[in-house]
């Protein structure tokens, strides 16, 4: 039987004037089957849609450090500047009230309010986050995923893709994909991190003989 086999692919380092689709096809095309999927890292889908700001480039606001005091000093909404990126994407109010909407729910032991209303606030990489040179950047979740992935899956011929936020402290989540696919199985295979966003620069990854392990077992 066909073993599942992770397959990261070396790029250069992709900008805004990259196309995703375009970036795969000329570095993994000849090596993309129908029985695979082609896993994208969601920060470089984001960087080629040209979704990154400096912290120079905000104009901070009052909500955004007042937000700020009362975040543990870990993850990118500890930074004023991750605070106000997500506000520019969220909305500022929006961010104020559903802010407060998951303290009064954490009271009655509901977590994960504010990160459900407020999506950026959680997708945001903030600075040295991301690989050079965009290490001096914000970067935002990407748009559009799922369309993205279906676009990928057609001009590659694979079996499926997907858009995935994965670090190294074994978290994995498919930020979008395309149709028919399990995005919490997939989410799994990918939970050992095979991507490499820093000096490997490996953020492409395709599941190699994904449909025959599957029918397998």
């Amino acid at each position: 039987m066909a073993e599942l086999e992770l397959l990261p692919i070396h790029t250069r380092i992709l900008t805004h004037h990259d196309n995703i689709v375009d970036a795969i096809l000329e570095y993994a095309g000849d090596k993309i089957t129908d029985h695979d999927i082609v896993c994208s890292a969601e920060s470089v889908v984001a960087i080629t849609q040209n979704r990154y700001v400096r912290p120079e480039e905000l104009n901070v606001c009052w909500q955004a450090r007042l937000m700020n005091r009362f975040v543990p000093s870990a993850g990118s909404m500890a930074s004023i500047y991750g605070m106000q990126a997500a506000m520019d994407e969220e909305g500022k109010w929006n961010m104020l009230f559903s802010f407060a909407l998951g303290a009064v729910a954490k009271i009655f032991g509901k977590n994960g309010v504010f990160y459900a209303r407020c999506r950026q606030a959680s997708l945001i990489d903030d600075v040295t986050g991301t690989m050079p040179p965009f290490d001096k950047c914000l970067v935002y979740g990407p748009a559009d995923t799922d369309n993205v992935c279906e676009k990928i899956k057609k001009a590659t011929g694979a079996y499926g893709a997907v858009i995935a936020d994965v670090n190294d402290l074994k978290r994995a989540a498919v930020l979008g994909k395309s149709q028919g696919l399990d995005p919490k199985q997939i989410a799994k295979i990918l939970i050992d991190n095979p991507f490499g966003n820093d000096n490997q620069k490996t953020p492409i990854v395709i599941i190699k003989n994904f449909t025959d392990v599957m029918e397998g077992k």
